[in-house]
Order: structure tokens, then C-alpha cells, then sequence
């Protein structure tokens, strides 16, 4: 095969017109989740200081998962995404449920992005309807999304760049306070041993550092994204690896050096679970704009997730319609080389649900249930993603061999980030609110069994 990194340029094709810059921003967005700026402040108050090695052990195992994906995406630059590699090494009916199944989970993510968005502008315009907020975003990223992939890689990369600033500017903060000996109003010193002089790193005991991976898990969603981009990479040899070797980096970077510094600053008994600690440092710092300066950097957060959702769904449907596995106007490319009808549908899906979540009475336990709903569905994908790599090896020797880009740790690896997951799933089980999610879940798997059973009887008709 021949191993090019252009495609034609014609309309019938996706184009390559991600640069390494709007790659590696788009990992690096994928990486840090709206979780991070408003639930760091839940996970501290359950597991302590230990809630570090949590961030630590997930970042661990899924930059694996990323290194299998990447390997197989260069094993064959005709995979356009983690679809049609799962498809082809493990059989279609493996493309068909992971292809449904992330559409499903950013879908699900998008709506509850398009809500929080809605709820966000409250702050600032309390009077106004939140259906407003909510239309708009999802006008505005529909038309973005429309003009070019380009425009998708642009947008991405701002939004991702105010994260980080966010991210740095609290810890450069937070560094400043230790350093000069901040002393808050209620009485407690800036210091690093603020870590480990109450009661040490693990307060709560084993329990409470389990409770951590319950919620942790949802940080990391997206990760997988700079997947979903291979199809549209300038140069996918060279972006690819860069943006996936970069992950351990970013999670010491964004997650584990903004927990420390936060924990260092207040101590994590005085971290209030209902709040954003990032807020919080801030305003300890002196400045009275925190509120606003936060709520602006959560809502673009929110903003860049739904940003990802539009994108990378739109591509599974044409991928999926590519196969067969969805109506062939998914195929069908605007005359900017992108898939408008699969946006114009994911689009209508999110407004859709978005109604939907305004007349379901008890929000916050619909969102706890479809936010746990997706994250399941999420590790269904990385899965899917471990097992056709485990097939490749098994089946594709020759390939792996040649690889410049392998996996390291290879099988072993694999089989230790699948034993992972099992045992997520187990901790997910010992919660209430957690548990009702893993028992509806699999109603999902079940739609999709009974339709891919139309999907391959429509496929030997045609044949």
C-alpha cells in the first residue's frame, strides 16, 4: 500500500487540513474535561490527597489505550477512525456498535454541554430564557463546524487555549502563596506539608481512594478524540504520535500540578465539594473577578466539549454510511469537504435532548444518570479499541513488526487496561446513583443488537 499523507482534493473525500497545531490542542482539549474545573472540589472531599494517584492511574492506563490506537490508525492510513479498524479486525458488527455507540456518548455529552452552557449564562443574564443560550450554541457551532474542518481545528485550538491558561494561571497563583507563606482568613498557612499532615495522603482510607475513581473516570472523557481526526491529520505519521506522547505530560501538567497546588492552598477538609476550588483559590488570592473570570473558562469548557461533540459525531455517521451501517445521505459531503448532513442530524439530536432535559423534574439526577450512561459507554469504546489491537497482533504480526509507532507493553498492556476497566465497573457498582446507570446501559447494547440484525439482512439483499 502506498503510505500518502494528502488526499485528493475533491469533494468526495474528507480532507487533510488539521495542522500539528489544531491536533495537538484538540488532544490536549480532549484531556481536560469541565469535570477538572467543577468537580475536582467532590473528588478531594471523597478521597484526600490521594486523589492524585487517581488522576495519575487513569492517565496511566488510557495513554495506552491511546498508544494502541495510534499504532493501528498508522498501521493502514485508509482508517479514517477507530471504526474502521475495530470493523475490519474484529468483524462489522464491531464497527457498527462502536460507531453507534461514541455517536451515543457525545451525543448524551453534548446535550448535558448544551445545558450547563444555558445554566453558565445565568450568571451573567439571570433573566433570560435558558432555551436562548442553548439555541445560540448550538447555532454557532453548527455554522463553524459547516464552513470548513479548518474552522473546526481553529475554534478548538482558542477554547483549548483558555482552558490551559486557566489551568497555568492557577497554578503559577497557587505556587506564588506557598512560596510567600499565604495565611488565609481562617487561619491555615500555604504549604506543601498541607498535603500529608492530616491524617496523611490517604484520610478516608482504601475506600475513600476507590470513591475517587467513580467520578475521576468522567474527567477523562474525549481523550480518544484526537482519533476521530486521523482522517483529516496534514501529516497523520508525524501529528498523531506527537499529540498521544504528549498525554502523560499533560495530565502531570493539568491535572495532577493544579490538584496539588489547590490542596497545598487550602487544605482538603476546607475544600467545599459544591464549589470550584479553582474559583475558590482566586478568591483567596484577592481577586474579586474570580467568579466571573471562572464561569467564563467552565463555559468555553462546556463550549469546546459540545464543539468536540458536533465534530466528531458527524464523523462517525459518515463513517458508519460508508460501511453501510447509516442512511448513505451521511456520506454526503458539502462542497467544503464535510459532512453536513451528519452535523445538521447531531445538531437537531442536541436540541432535541436538550428540550428533553428542561421537562425531565429532577435535573441533576438526570444528568448524574445519562453523564454516568456515557462515561460506561466511553470505556465500551476503549475496549473495543484494546481488543482490535490484542486481534492485530494475533492476525497482523508483519504490520506490528514494521511499525515505527508500537505500543509499549504491548498484549501485557492490553490485558492489564482491560482488567481496569472491570474493576471501574465494579466500583461503579457499589454506588446507588452509579449502579441504576450500569443497569440501564446495557438497554443500549440491546437496541443496537436487534438493529444490526436489519442492518445485515439489508446487507445480503444488496449483495
Amino acid at each position: 500500500m502506498t503510505r500518502t499523507t494528502a488526499t485528493p482534493p475533491d469533494d468526495s473525500h474528507l480532507q487533510r487540513n488539521l495542522s500539528n497545531r489544531h491536533i495537538q490542542l484538540i488532544a490536549i482539549g480532549g484531556a481536560i474535561g469541565t469535570g477538572l474545573f467543577m468537580g475536582s472540589g467532590k473528588t478531594i472531599s471523597l478521597a484526600g490527597p490521594s486523589i492524585i494517584f487517581v488522576y495519575m492511574i487513569i492517565g496511566f492506563m488510557l495513554f495506552f489505550v491511546m498508544r494502541a490506537m495510534g499504532e493501528l490508525l498508522l498501521s493502514n492510513l485508509k482508517y479514517k477512525s477507530f471504526i474502521d479498524f475495530s470493523a475490519d479486525l474484529l468483524g462489522p458488527w464491531a464497527g457498527y456498535f462502536t460507531g453507534w455507540t461514541y455517536w451515543f456518548c457525545w451525543v448524551i455529552t453534548g446535550i448535558a454541554d448544551v445545558v450547563a452552557i444555558a445554566a453558565y449564562s445565568q450568571f451573567w443574564f439571570p433573566d433570560l430564557p435558558q432555551w436562548i443560550p442553548a439555541l445560540s450554541c448550538v447555532a454557532l457551532l453548527l455554522s463553524l463546524n459547516l464552513v470548513t474542518v479548518k474552522m473546526f481545528g481553529e475554534t478548538e485550538f482558542w477554547f483549548a487555549m483558555i482552558k490551559i491558561v486557566a489551568i497555568l494561571g492557577l497554578v503559577a497563583t497557587g505556587l506564588y502563596m506557598v512560596i510567600t507563606g499565604f495565611v488565609s482568613p481562617g487561619g491555615s498557612t500555604a504549604q506543601l506539608s498541607n498535603l500529608w499532615n492530616d491524617t496523611g495522603m490517604f484520610p478516608h482510607g482504601l475506600m475513600g481512594f476507590f470513591a475517587g475513581f467513580q467520578i475521576a473516570v468522567f474527567a477523562f472523557v474525549g481523550i480518544e478524540l484526537v482519533g476521530t481526526t486521523a482522517a483529516e491529520a496534514k501529516n497523520p505519521e508525524r501529528t498523531l504520535p506527537r499529540a498521544i506522547n504528549s498525554i502523560p505530560v499533560r495530565i502531570i501538567v493539568f491535572y495532577v500540578l493544579a490538584l496539588i497546588t489547590i490542596m497545598a492552598v487550602t487544605p482538603w477538609r476546607d475544600v467545599v465539594p459544591g464549589k470550584s476550588p479553582f474559583v475558590e483559590l482566586f478568591v483567596l488570592a484577592g481577586l474579586p473577578a474570580a467568579a466571573s473570570i471562572i464561569n467564563f473558562v467552565v463555559l468555553t469548557s462546556a463550549a469546546s466539549s459540545a464543539n468536540s461533540g458536533v465534530f466528531s459525531t458527524s464523523r462517525m455517521l459518515y463513517g458508519l454510511a460508508q460501511e453501510g451501517d447509516a442512511p448513505k445521505s451521511f456520506e454526503k459531503l458539502s462542497r467544503r469537504a464535510v459532512p453536513a448532513n451528519g452535523l445538521l442530524f447531531s445538531c437537531v439530536c442536541l436540541m432535541l435532548g436538550a428540550v428533553l432535559i428542561y421537562l425531565v423534574p429532577d435535573v441533576v439526577e438526570a444528568f448524574t444518570l445519562v453523564t454516568t450512561v456515557s462515561a460506561v459507554l466511553f470505556m465500551f469504546v476503549w475496549t473495543l479499541i484494546l481488543l482490535s489491537y490484542l486481534t492485530y497482533r494475533k492476525r497482523r504480526d508483519a504490520l506490528h513488526q514494521a511499525s515505527k509507532y508500537k505500543m509499549p507493553g504491548g498484549r501485557v498492556m492490553c490485558y492489564v487496561c482491560l482488567s481496569f476497566f472491570a474493576f471501574i465497573l465494579v466500583l461503579l457498582s457499589l454506588e446507588a446513583d452509579t449502579r441504576s446507570a450500569l443497569l440501564v446501559t446495557p438497554l443500549w447494547f440491546v437496541v443496537l443488537a436487534v438493529t444490526y440484525q436489519f442492518v445485515r439482512r439489508k446487507r445480503q439483499v444488496s449483495r
